[in-house]
């Protein structure tokens, strides 16, 4: 997918805009030196204005896609590239892969390239791949960052270093080095929960200077701090937790990268539509219709485990095999899914 030139200021930029689909209220379904700065990944999408003058550099809706494996427990690419043209089909206009979503704790360096590789030739005309590369080793997440240029991707997420816990200084060092790393757009993932270290608002700004830092996906759980950031810089922030989707909206996301994506990416996209329109009560009838989905795969158990399972479900994968430590979902809780899933509108 091409990318197209954009200078990282505090002008409106090249924005996004998704068609606005039909939708329905209720639980039913919805119809330094540095090599040249980063660009907002193009190609299917239109750059027409968006949200209050801020680049959208990635699209609206992304899905942190999980990584499909055989009953052997073996990466499945045929079930990668299936999945990534559903998924693309839904309403996603770009996909996460080798997230923790993806399960990349537990898959290897060459596996984490032919899965690029895959969702790239599957879909890599029709949507943004975005490949996560982050870990808790510089030296590593630079390797992975050049892997997953060679690969195809279009973008990097890279997530803060966990369990080392570096202070502010390593975090601003770790992440300009990556950014520095290829001329790929980087996305930073903010999630202390996981990590166990926030980004600091005053080294978040501090990032956002980088020209190939060009957005946040963020699951830090506080709307303020990402208020004052957007207040005081260009920085596109994508809402890395569902249950905030909408709000973080208001305080001026551009988008979601989420994990019930996998079920609800046509509503997440014509909520946004909604919002951006100024129809706020359509925008939260679709949250709201969202709202069995998140609650049975983001609060029930482990996302990916449980996002797995709804796919099986809904007869996207044939199979729900997961990578220990994550144990597939049991027969118990897929019924209760299933239930659910009903209840929403989506079985």
């Amino acid at each position: 997918m091409p990318l197209a030139p954009h200078a990282r200021t505090s002008r409106p930029g090249p924005h996004v805009v998704l068609p606005p689909g039909a939708v329905a209220v209720g639980w039913g379904p919805v119809t330094t030196p540095t090599p040249e700065p980063a660009r907002p990944v193009v190609g299917r999408l239109p750059q027409q204005a968006a949200t209050a003058g801020r680049p959208a550099p990635l699209g609206r809706t992304l899905t942190a896609m999980v990584t499909p494996f055989t009953p052997e427990g073996a990466l499945d690419l045929d079930a990668a590239a299936a999945l990534a043209k559903h998924l693309v089909d839904l309403g996603n206009d770009g996909l996460v892969v080798n997230g923790t979503t993806g399960e990349s704790p537990t898959t290897s360096d060459e596996e984490k390239a032919g899965l690029v590789r895959a969702v790239v030739e599957a879909v890599g005309e029709r949507a943004v791949v975005v490949a996560g590369v982050g870990t808790n080793d510089t030296a590593h997440t630079v390797e992975l960052a050049h892997q997953a240029q060679r690969a195809g991707a279009h973008a990097l997420l890279v997530v803060t270093p966990y369990y080392n816990k570096p202070p502010q200084s390593g975090l601003l060092a770790h992440f300009r080095a990556v950014a520095d790393a290829t001329d790929l757009p980087v996305v930073l993932y903010d999630i202390p929960g996981r990590s166990g270290v926030p980004i600091a608002t005053q080294t978040m700004l501090r990032l956002a200077e980088h020209p190939r830092i060009v957005a946040n996906k963020d699951a830090k759980g506080d709307l303020f701090a990402a208020a004052q950031v957007m207040a005081a810089s260009d920085l596109a922030y994508y809402s890395g937790d569902d249950a905030l989707n909408l709000p973080l909206l208001s305080v001026g996301a551009v988008g979601v990268v989420s994990v019930t994506g996998h079920v609800v990416a046509d509503r997440h996209r014509d909520m946004i539509a909604a919002y951006d329109a100024g129809d706020v009560a359509r925008a939260r009838a679709l949250a709201y219709s969202t709202v069995p989905a998140t609650v049975e795969i983001m609060t029930r158990g482990q996302g990916a485990v449980m996002a797995k399972a709804a796919l099986q479900l809904m007869g996207v994968l044939t199979h729900r095999t997961t990578r220990l430590p994550l144990p597939e979902a049991t027969d118990e809780e897929v019924a209760v899914l299933s239930a659910g899933l009903q209840a929403a509108g989506l079985l």
